[in-house]
């Protein structure tokens, strides 16, 4: 688990844990909300997220889900992390096309990743500990004919139907496949052994998932002639209303190798004014107190960006931990603040000039030529100009010189230099 995670507790101001997670915007759909309220102020109850391994990481779409699960066993709930070992070869109809298929191989291969990122944010000991299962383990023993005996035969297709992804697709061309079109029976018959094995009666999950939610809550009725719960979170979209995802195009991605530490730091980092409180009531275990006293700052001093450069770094060292959230803080200070940049590792560093525009270069070449080449000058004598009128740094260090060229001293770790023109206007170089 992340030490960042290790830190964190629920808020104490709220009356009840429902309270805190309406006060955070993590309900946006859910069942009876005195129910459920009254459910979990009444003693310990196991609830599960289920995540399908679609890719080798999870993304900022699954967040919100770990971070709730991680609330839940704060407040002293079983939280249950399900990997879809089954259901991740079916694939969760989208509204627009059918999923690829994927091997069984490859399956179980991101099943095993995306557990591992699962299992971060979680603790496996103590009263509430928690658990980690696999929907395979249950459906693959599983008959067709048993199937349809003990779980179709409780399922209306009118109902199913209507979900939004189904009724989607069977409007376009594309239409559904059967496969497609049963997924949500395989998610209810989740949430129904997971309610008679280990007594589950919560599932929580993002609100476009709600149909697959209500599929199980339907099924357990029917089953089991109870009643149990379900929360759907609010999407996370950006400034055009697209949800982060893969789906997307748009996804941000927990694994360090698909998004690195700094351009997750920096995704945060550049969040809008409009959007941070929102982000920070969701994505952090920061106290209402504190966030309210963020909310003034971003109204009162907006310019300074406390509030953004707080998300950034915990949400950062929550994903990848203290020292990840520091090397990429220290590295955004000293690209865009003028910092030291000889003190960032060779790892953040790359990741940071891969944000910028690059060209390569030998020892020996003309600034000014290198500045055209990058486009921050419009020719060689505009070049020459700007570095004249002190405009010009390499390395935060500013140029006096308009015959300077690069050396070998300018080349941080032997291969990369930063160039400025202005205050905010940065380039790479990179050693041939």
């Amino acid at each position: 688990m992340s030490t960042a995670l290790t830190r964190q507790h629920n808020d104490s101001t709220f009356a009840s844990l429902w309270d805190e997670l309406v006060w955070r915007g993590l309900v946006h759909v859910s069942t009876d909300p005195e129910a459920l309220a009254a459910a979990l102020s009444a003693g310990p109850i196991t609830a599960y997220c289920g995540f399908d391994p679609t890719a080798p990481s999870l993304h900022l779409g699954h967040l919100t889900q770990l971070l709730v699960l991680r609330r839940l066993q704060l407040a002293g709930h079983r939280p249950l992390g399900l990997v879809g070992g089954s259901t991740g070869l079916i694939g969760d109809p989208r509204p627009t096309a059918e999923r690829v298929l994927h091997t069984k191989d490859l399956i179980a291969d991101w099943v095993g990743a995306v557990r591992t990122q699962v299992e971060r944010f979680l603790e496996f000991d103590g009263p509430a500990a928690a658990e980690m299962v696999n929907n395979l383990d249950w459906t693959a023993g599983l008959s067709a004919i048993d199937f349809l005996r003990d779980v179709g035969k409780h399922y209306r297709i009118g109902t199913m139907l209507k979900k939004d992804a189904v009724a989607a697709r069977l409007g376009s061309d594309a239409g559904i496949s059967y496969t497609e079109f049963s997924y949500q029976i395989l998610q209810g018959y989740d949430f129904l052994e997971l309610y008679r094995s280990r007594g589950c009666v919560l599932q929580t999950g993002g609100s476009d998932q709600w149909g697959n939610l209500t599929s199980g809550i339907d099924l357990i009725r029917r089953a089991e002639g109870v009643g149990v719960h379900a929360i759907g979170t609010p999407l996370i979209t950006d400034s055009e209303g697209r949800k982060f995802s893969k789906s997307e195009g748009t996804a941000v991605w927990l694994d360090p190798v698909q998004t690195s530490p700094y351009a997750f730091f920096q995704f945060w980092l550049n969040t809008a004014d409009a959007d941070v409180s929102s982000r920070l009531k969701v994505f952090t275990f920061l106290p209402r107190a504190e966030i309210e006293a963020l909310e003034d700052a971003t109204r009162d001093r907006p310019g300074a960006r406390e509030a953004q450069r707080r998300l950034a770094w915990d949400v950062t060292a929550l994903v990848h931990g203290d020292v990840a959230a520091d090397s990429a803080r220290d590295a955004s200070s000293a690209l865009f603040g003028g910092g030291d940049l000889t003190a960032v590792d060779v790892a953040t560093l790359r990741a940071a000039l891969d944000e910028l525009p690059r060209t390569v270069a030998t020892p020996g070449d003309r600034i000014d030529v290198v500045l055209t080449t990058l486009g921050l000058a419009k020719s060689n004598g505009d070049a020459r100009r700007a570095i004249a009128q002190g405009g010009v740094s390499v390395n935060n260090r500013r140029l006096d010189d308009q015959d300077a060229v690069l050396a070998d001293s300018d080349l941080l770790h032997g291969r990369y230099a930063v160039l400025r023109r202005g205050k905010r206007t940065l380039a790479a170089v990179e050693r041939v």
